[in-house]
């Protein structure tokens, strides 16, 4: 999942952006309202958390914008104020959700958890193919009964891979989906975290390498007698 964190007090975005990596999430953040606003409209996000009391452009304006144009990036408004009014007058603006500062840290995540899933089309908790079993809500992986140790970047591989249904995924398109706006575009990261995960995942191979276009993730059908 692809967060935007568009806070201006840094000591909180600095602790948002933290956790939520922590959980598995690849996330961007933006300190003033402008740089926030050209970020969510150059990448595609899951889900923006948006402060609304923004220096450089109110976080109402970028939420208006965002919805104005059709984006699919659902939208968890933070404030300082726990007032009926703002809240409803937030929503009303076209946010997803609301949240009143200072939160709970669990709760964020929950809600940001939520909002992503209504970002995309909707997947089953637990995905499935051939012998692997990838559940989403565990953060686990298992393949013929055994447990696979993978770090965040080769599960969320390996999550939207399975995701694409057999679809083909570029390189470019996982790192913009598993990593960040830090990432090189240049990097050979994505080329070496498949080939550990192809590692993890042993045989028979599940994923394939489709030459000039990206990854697959296939299921060799049984042989005949």
């Amino acid at each position: 999942m692809r967060v935007l964190v568009i806070e201006d007090e840094r000591n909180l975005a600095d602790a948002i952006v933290r956790g939520l990596r922590r959980v598995g999430m690849a996330v961007d953040v933006a300190y003033d309202g402008r740089s926030g606003h050209e970020m969510a409209f150059v990448t595609r996000y899951d889900v923006m958390v948006l402060d609304r009391d923004l220096p450089g452009m109110h976080g109402d304006e970028i939420c208006a914008d965002l919805v104005k144009s059709g984006a699919l990036t659902r939208v968890l408004m933070l404030t300082a104020s726990a007032s009926v009014a703002d809240r409803v007058e937030g929503l009303g603006l076209g946010a997803d959700d609301y949240l009143s500062k200072p939160f709970a840290f669990d709760e964020l995540v929950a809600r940001v958890r939520a909002l992503g899933r209504r970002a995309t089309p909707p997947a089953p908790p637990v995905l499935a193919v051939g012998d692997l079993v990838l559940d989403q809500a565990r953060r686990s992986v298992n393949r013929a009964g055994r447990t696979l140790e993978l770090t965040r970047k080769e599960f969320g591989i390996l999550e939207e891979l399975i995701k694409a249904r057999g679809g083909v995924v570029s390189s470019e398109e996982l790192l913009e989906r598993v990593w960040d706006a830090n990432a090189d575009p240049f990097t050979t990261t994505v080329r070496v975290t498949v080939m550990t995960l192809r590692k993890k995942l042993g045989d028979p191979p599940l994923i394939e390498t489709v030459v000039g276009a990206g990854y697959r993730v296939t299921v060799s059908e049984p042989e005949l007698a």
